[in-house]
């Protein structure tokens, strides 16, 4: 009973919806149309193909469309997630990488790319986060996708740019029963039973047309030609999305900071998981637990055999009691408190048939909306739309200087009637320097020319088409034109980054609805990621980033704990401003060689802003190449150092010589003074001998002999 009561108020939503949207759904099919190039209406071709004018269409919105989509999405967008509490940073850093790594995984880059286009076009882009359980060979992962906006219908009280005040958001598309037998497996006879009387097509019809060239999804001439769906049946889809109160119990556990929020059956089931008290620690992986017994029993064991070798008392075996959650609660170890929080419900219908319901993990709707020129109303305007009759004007324009010219090219001659044979005369007018013989007496003939177009409906289409290009916040020198750009480097660079400040408003909007992405992104991936995951990140630079959440480990005191919880606490989620937007790469690698030349940053960062693929590489021949001029540098200074040293000691041993030979010719001076001493002595000694003999002499020649000495006497 409450399935069908689902099903007839979804038709019913669906039905009131779409019928306020119409309007809004008829301006943004003209705008798409017009934007490929569907810029007539049938009465217009009509009117100029009578008047012998053709219906040409000089495309200036989409060239500025694809120039201000390329703006913004030049580069990827960066993430940076902060805890809202007092919680570990480095699981932040962790989240961070997830949400990188789901962005590569969807494709997040032509995602973007499609959700600015029909912000453009539209006046709205849409994007979805989902949750796919058959993703990583079926363990699921997060991804999101863009939505046409034609596919969405959403309440029309709403009021705010995201929706989030929306009662409901419905989204609904045809399929043929075999996509959604693939989107759906697990309800494949469902499926097969259901019928549908609802096949109005979500493209509404226009006035414009054209050749045929551009074909849209439920395009009118498509259905016509497959018969709409020969050889399948069409089945309408519905995803409906509405907020609700739900009461949750929020369960904290106290020994390791856990908090979590589950419902009444999930509470249940918590509450008679077992976990185990291992010497006063408690433990709920039963994994953990295991080991950390074993362990304990290995140990135990080790000790009570040294304690019997050496005659001590056994010590008492490790306490080890296996409980219930509900027993933990009650000794209050687990604290339950329960509260209303806001959670969005999704139900999806396929035709007439039920398919589920689900809660979502999240209060924000995954239905993530990109609105242009936001009129408090979910039916924004476009870009396209405001630039519209400026186009017109062009096309008018240049059809009629396509008319001057045909007619400037083909003169009208003013004849009198009967004067000439009109048959020769045409015959002969289409041939270059042939004479026409007429009779004057008949009247003048007189040759009509078109009056010269004047210059300003020249330079009137020019202004026109530049004021498309500002009117999407595009400027020429931007483009790359030259003419436009100033003399020299600096002001070129000065007016670059100056004509980004108005592109900067539309990246205000593409930003809004990127945090809001990201925040439902974090509240599916906690639900989600459950058990261990690790990523790898290749880099353009050629390196790896590595992330890994909920890993279990014991810690060197054997607690057991996970690293990268990220099911714990809340998080902020904000896109670098700027991030997206295209960057003069001269002008900052300029910047960045300054810093280097100044120290304060390293040849990494500066790698980092150049197009330099193998950077690895680079950094590793240049640290090679650091050391050998390290080693170089240290040897240079060895041999300087071993220069010296040698200059000393050459200069040692010239004074040791010189004083060698001052001390051998003090030793020949020596020898020549003692040699002249002893010559002296001997001399004096001879000398003295001498005197010696001369005063013997003299006193035996003074002495009395005994005659002389008798006589005397």
């Amino acid at each position: 009973m409450a399935m069908k009561k689902d099903i007839e108020e979804i038709h019913g939503l669906f039905k009131t919806y779409s019928n306020n949207r119409d309007t809004w759904a008829i301006h943004a099919q003209e705008d798409r149309e017009f934007r490929y190039g569907k810029q007539w209406s049938s009465e217009q071709r009509a009117t100029l193909e009578a008047r012998g004018q053709a219906p040409i269409v000089v495309n200036r919105i989409h060239p500025a469309v694809e120039a201000a989509k390329a703006m913004l999405t030049t580069n990827k967008p960066s993430f940076r997630v902060s805890p809202r509490e007092d919680s570990d940073n480095q699981t932040a850093q962790a989240i961070n990488g997830m949400l990188e790594y789901i962005w590569h995984i969807s494709d997040g880059d032509q995602v973007l790319r499609n959700v600015i286009d029909d912000y453009y076009v539209t006046g709205m882009g849409c994007l979805l986060a989902y949750q796919d359980p058959l993703k990583d060979s079926g363990k699921g992962d997060i991804c999101i996708r863009d939505i046409d906006p034609l596919n969405v219908y959403i309440d029309p009280n709403s009021r705010d740019r995201g929706c989030e005040d929306a009662e409901n958001i419905i989204i609904s598309r045809l399929f043929t029963k075999d996509q959604a037998k693939k989107l759906y497996p697990m309800y494949e006879k469902a499926i097969s039973n259901a019928s549908t009387d609802n096949f109005t097509s979500d493209m509404p019809q226009t006035t414009r047309e054209d050749d045929g060239e551009a074909i849209f999804p439920e395009d009118s001439e498509t259905q016509t030609r497959t018969n709409f769906g020969e050889g399948d049946e069409y089945i309408r889809g519905y995803e409906r999305y509405r907020k609700i109160h739900k009461e949750l119990h929020r369960v904290f556990e106290t020994w390791n900071g856990r908090e979590e929020l589950i419902d009444d059956n999930a509470f249940e089931v918590y509450m008679s998981k077992p976990a185990w008290v291992i010497s006063g620690q408690i433990v709920v992986n039963p994994e953990i637990a295991s080991n950390m017994m074993n362990k304990l029993n290995q140990q135990y064991s080790q000790m009570a055999t040294q304690a019997k070798m050496s005659g001590k008392k056994v010590p008492a075996p490790p306490e080890v009691e296996e409980v219930t959650h509900r027993e933990l609660l009650e000794e209050g170890k687990i604290r339950d408190v329960v509260v209303t929080v806001k959670r969005v419900e999704m139900c999806v219908v396929m035709g007439d048939k039920y398919l589920y319901k689900r809660t979502l993990p999240t209060e924000f709707y995954p239905v993530v909306f990109f609105m242009n020129m936001h009129t408090r109303t979910p039916y924004p305007v476009s870009d396209v739309r405001m630039v519209k009759g400026l186009q017109e004007y062009i096309n008018k324009t240049r059809s009629l200087i396509i008319a001057h010219a045909t007619t400037s090219t083909n003169l009208k001659v003013l004849i009198p009637s009967g004067s000439v044979d009109m048959k020769e005369f045409e015959e002969k007018w289409a041939q270059p320097g042939v004479g026409i013989e007429v009779d004057f007496d008949m009247g003048q003939p007189i040759i009509a020319q078109p009056a010269p177009l004047p210059n300003e409906l020249y330079t009137n289409e020019k202004n026109a088409a530049a004021d498309i290009d500002h009117a999407l916040g595009l400027y020429e020198m931007m483009m790359g034109n030259s003419q436009a750009a100033p003399h020299t480097y600096k002001a070129t660079i000065s007016l670059d980054e100056f004509g980004q400040r108005k592109m900067k408003s539309k990246l205000s909007d593409i930003e809004f609805g990127l945090r809001k992405t990201g925040l439902v992104v974090i509240d599916l991936m906690q639900q989600l990621y459950t058990e261990e995951k690790t990523i790898r990140i290749l880099k353009p630079n050629n390196t790896v980033s590595k992330y890994m959440v909920n890993k279990r480990m014991i810690d060197d005191k054997g607690n057991a704990r996970i690293l990268n919880d990220i099911a714990i606490g809340q998080y902020d989620v904000v896109v670098v401003t700027g991030s997206t937007l295209p960057t003069n790469r001269y002008a900052q690698l300029e910047m960045y060689m300054e810093s280097f030349k100044n120290g304060i940053i390293d040849r990494i960062e500066v790698l980092k802003k150049t197009e330099v693929f193998d950077m690895e590489g680079v950094l590793q021949r240049t640290d090679e190449i650091g050391k050998l001029q390290q080693q170089l540098q240290s040897a240079q200074e060895n041999i300087k150092k071993l220069q010296g040293d040698l200059q000393t000691r050459e200069r040692e041993v010239y004074h040791a010589k010189q004083a060698a030979e001052l001390e051998k010719f003090k030793a020949g001076l020596d020898g020549t003074s003692t040699k002249a001493k002893a010559a002296g002595t001997v001399f004096e000694k001879r000398l003295d001998d001498a005197l010696g003999q001369i005063k013997k002499e003299v006193r035996d020649a003074s002495k009395p002999t005994k005659g002389s000495t008798s006589s005397k006497s």
